[in-house]
């Protein structure tokens, strides 16, 4: 007979009297002495972080949680009206509605600077090497501008940058202006910059880097999205703001968190605040007022026949 499949993981694990969660005890190692904050940062990435990742995660997380009456929690609210009994069907339906406009920001945002910055590394491998820095000097930041110490992208440890990317605030403006520039001659929007509410500055963008600073955990995603946020009114013509949304992402890709997870962690983020919607639906609910809105005005007209283009 053929040995039967063994399936690996390095996860959760059961025995008769045991449960094991990343090589831990899970009741003595783990109940009672680790956060939700930091188990989901070390079921993620497999090595338990450091208290001042720890510290920079969980500010991401509060900062993602609840936003208001947005689209994800109309449509919780909403699906309990017509499901009261499927609480899994009303938090899916509010996750499900996470993509580009709402949440899905944050991924957006961590992965178009890490495109950025992976290809000025690369293009940096064509100098030659003389030119090419050997040793990142801390960055000089005026007042007011700074990001914070840099780090080195990808790990969450302090150190000098790669060689190639910028090393003071004219480098990181002049890689964040050429990247501004390109994307306005491609028609396309710079991920992370503008909010539809918070037009005068994002209370949550200065207050993360702040905290990333503080822990010495700023790195190159958040040097370009600081960058960008000073340069872009030269080509714009106006000024917007760094939205939240878009500096969670890029203090998630300088943790070295998985650039495929980061919507993940919004998401996992905004089931505490849904959670939330729906308590506060049971107590003081606005559902059926939401729903009564739309349909005590609706209107008939005449169908407006699809024409397809040619």
């Amino acid at each position: 007979m053929s040995e039967p499949p063994v399936y690996e993981t390095a996860l959760g694990a059961s025995s008769l009297d045991k449960i094991t969660l990343l090589g831990q005890d899970l009741a003595q190692d783990v109940m009672g002495k680790v956060g939700f904050g930091e188990l989901a940062f070390w079921l993620a990435t497999q090595r338990r972080p450091t208290p001042g990742e720890t510290r920079v995660f969980e500010a991401v997380l509060a900062a993602l949680a609840d936003h208001g009456f947005t689209p994800t929690a109309i449509v919780t609210r909403l699906t309990y009206l017509s499901a009261p009994d499927s609480i899994q069907g009303a938090l899916a339906a509010g996750l499900l509605g996470g993509g580009s406009r709402f949440l899905g920001v944050t991924e957006d945002c961590g992965r178009f600077l890490h495109g950025v910055l992976t290809s000025a590394a690369a293009s940096a491998t064509d100098v030659p090497t003389e030119t090419q820095p050997t040793e990142a000097q801390p960055a000089a930041h005026p007042a007011g501008t700074s990001a914070g110490p840099s780090t080195r992208p990808g790990t969450g440890q302090s150190g000098g940058l790669p060689a190639g990317l910028p090393t003071d605030d004219a480098g990181w403006d002049a890689l964040a202006l050429e990247t501004v520039r390109a994307r306005r001659a491609a028609g396309e929007f710079i991920p992370g910059l503008g909010h539809h509410v918070h037009k005068q500055g994002d209370p949550r963008t200065p207050r993360l880097l702040e905290i990333a600073a503080e822990e010495g955990l700023v790195g190159p995603h958040l040097e370009l999205f600081t960058a960008i946020g000073r340069v872009h009114p030269q080509v714009l013509g106006k000024t917007l703001p760094l939205n939240g949304a878009g500096v969670c992402g890029a203090a998630l890709a300088d943790l070295g968190l998985p650039l495929e997870l980061l919507r993940g962690f919004a998401l996992l983020a905004r089931t505490a605040g849904l959670i939330g919607q729906l308590a506060e639906e049971l107590r003081h609910p606005v559902g059926n007022d939401i729903f009564l809105a739309v349909d005590l005005n609706n209107r008939p007209v005449a169908p407006d026949p699809y024409t397809p283009d040619h």
